[in-house]
């Protein structure tokens, strides 16, 4: 169990507890951290606080963070659409509702515990029993293209290209309203949203850079379909980028309002290509992948409006 101390400065006089834990461990989210006031985690002077205390400037917390029960994935039998695989890695097409990897909340019928069953021992092992073979994410409800890697050496380079952004990935998507230009980079640095730390946001705070390059596709009415290439990779970046510029991903209830009047269920976010240089061959690989049928009937239908 690790713990942390952390002392209220004049300026965060009155502050409330869950607040400043909040503030004081960006990397905690608001269930965790309600799960440890709880619990009696979070204390003052000995004592377990509540939530909704007000701390006043010099009052020493005491913040207790038990070890996380290890989880390991299960093999289930679950198909997978693969566009390719050889004996270093896998290009899978993810379909839209598909969790990435095990969590809370979510046990099973992942893409890992798909990949288990699929490929056996046979998938690096650097992201722990947790995540074998995933080198990066993609959202539950973002469909599309993306690597695993079946050997550490494998999963070392596509990691580092990714990194390096010597790996390129586009992804296509329906944003609400008409964009003004039709192109350009959104560079704007992301970080845990401090009002809502499920989220990420556009902050100068404990961010990191991003940067989204874009480009209109077609034009419809309220709507714009687009193309955009990531610079760097940082989590949910598509999607508060341009809810950032004020022109959310359609269906995305998280950054874009809570509601849908599409009814899609989720953002309309597709992996469409990646390329990367083959760890092993050296060779240059680029896949695409058709637009899933929740995306293509969107486009249909209003093709089928602007029609008349």
């Amino acid at each position: 169990m690790k713990s942390f101390n952390f002392t209220v400065n004049v300026e965060q006089n009155l502050i409330r507890a869950d607040v400043f834990v909040a503030e004081s461990v960006p990397e905690l989210t608001r269930n965790a951290a309600q799960h440890l006031f709880d619990n009696g985690h979070i204390r003052s002077d000995g004592k377990p606080i509540k939530k909704n205390m007000k701390l006043k400037a010099g009052t020493a917390l005491e913040i207790e963070m038990p070890d996380a029960e290890p989880i390991e994935a299960q093999a289930e039998n679950i198909a997978l659409d693969i566009i390719y695989e050889d004996d270093d890695l896998l290009v899978i097409n993810k379909p839209r509702g598909m969790v990435v990897h095990p969590a809370a909340g979510n046990p099973s019928g992942t893409l890992v515990n798909a990949l288990l069953a699929h490929c056996g021992d046979s998938l690096s092992g650097i992201n722990g029993k947790i995540r074998p073979g995933i080198v990066h994410r993609l959202d539950k409800d973002t469909s599309g293209l993306m690597l695993a890697a079946k050997n550490d050496r494998s999963h070392v380079s596509l990691a580092a290209q990714i990194g390096k952004h010597t790996a390129a990935r586009v992804y296509e998507a329906i944003v609400v309203g008409n964009l003004r230009e039709n192109s350009g980079v959104i560079d704007a640095p992301i970080g845990r949203s401090k009002l809502d730390r499920k989220k990420m946001a556009v902050t100068e705070q404990n961010s990191k850079t991003a940067r989204t390059h874009y480009e209109v596709i077609a034009r419809y009415c309220g709507y714009t379909y687009v193309r955009c290439k990531l610079e760097t990779g940082r989590t949910h970046q598509i999607r508060v980028h341009m809810a950032h510029i004020g022109h959310p991903v359609a269906g995305d209830t998280v950054y874009g309002g809570k509601n849908d009047p599409l009814r899609l269920g989720g953002q309309c976010l597709h992996s469409r290509e990646i390329e990367f240089t083959h760890p092993s061959t050296g060779e240059r690989l680029h896949f695409t992948t058709d637009l899933p049928e929740y995306f293509a009937k969107l486009l249909k239908r209003f093709e089928d409006i602007s029609n008349g």
